[in-house]
C-alpha cells in the first residue's frame, strides 16, 4: 500500500450527468474509436476512472464520459461512471493534468494544446516549467506557443538564431 493517500485508493460511483467537460481538452477520439470504447466498456465493464476535480470538470476521461450517455451504458451502472477526484493547484496544473494523461496515452490534437501552450506563456509560465512538466524538448514549447502569430512570439526568454529575429 502507498505511504500516502492516492486519488485511485477512493474511486466513487458519481452520476455522469453531474460531470461537466473542461473546455480546453487537445485530446479527439475519431468515431470508430468511440464506438470500440463504447464497445470495450459493455465487454469488459469499467477499467478506468474518470479523473476530476472537486467541482466536478472532467480532467482526464472526456470520451469515456462522452461514450456513458449512450443507453446500454446507463444501463449498465444505473447512469453512474467510476471517478476519482484530484485537486489541481490552479488552472494551469489542470491543463498540466489533462495534457500529461493523454500525452501519455498517445496521441493528441496539436493546434488544441497549442493554444494551452500559448496561453500559458502569456500567463508568465516559463518554458522550463512547461518543458518539465509536460516532458516536452524545449524547441516542443516554442513552437507549440508560436503556431498563432508567427513571427510575433510571446517567448521571451531564448536565442534565435540571427536568420530570423521576432517582431
Amino acid at each position: 500500500m502507498a505511504k500516502n493517500k492516492q486519488p485511485i485508493n477512493e474511486v466513487k460511483w458519481v452520476n455522469r450527468d453531474k460531470l461537466k467537460p473542461n473546455n480546453y481538452n487537445p485530446n479527439f477520439v475519431a468515431p470508430p474509436e468511440l464506438k470500440l470504447l463504447k464497445i470495450s466498456i459493455l465487454e469488459d465493464g469499467w477499467t478506468q476512472p474518470i479523473v476530476i476535480t472537486p467541482n466536478y470538470e472532467i480532467i482526464d476521461g472526456f470520451h469515456r464520459w462522452t461514450v456513458s450517455d449512450d443507453k446500454k451504458l446507463r444501463e449498465l451502472t444505473d447512469g453512474k461512471v467510476p471517478v476519482v477526484i484530484t485537486k489541481p493547484r490552479d488552472k494551469k496544473s489542470q491543463q498540466m493534468a489533462t495534457i500529461r494523461h493523454n500525452r501519455a496515452r498517445g496521441t493528441h490534437a496539436v493546434l488544441n494544446m497549442s493554444d494551452i501552450v500559448s496561453e500559458m506563456v502569456k500567463d508568465g509560465t516559463s518554458m522550463d516549467e512547461i518543458g518539465k512538466r509536460l516532458q516536452m524538448e524545449k524547441e516542443e514549447v516554442i513552437r507549440l506557443a508560436n503556431r498563432n502569430g508567427i513571427p510575433k512570439t510571446d517567448i521571451v526568454d531564448t536565442e534565435w538564431s540571427e536568420s530570423w529575429i521576432p517582431e
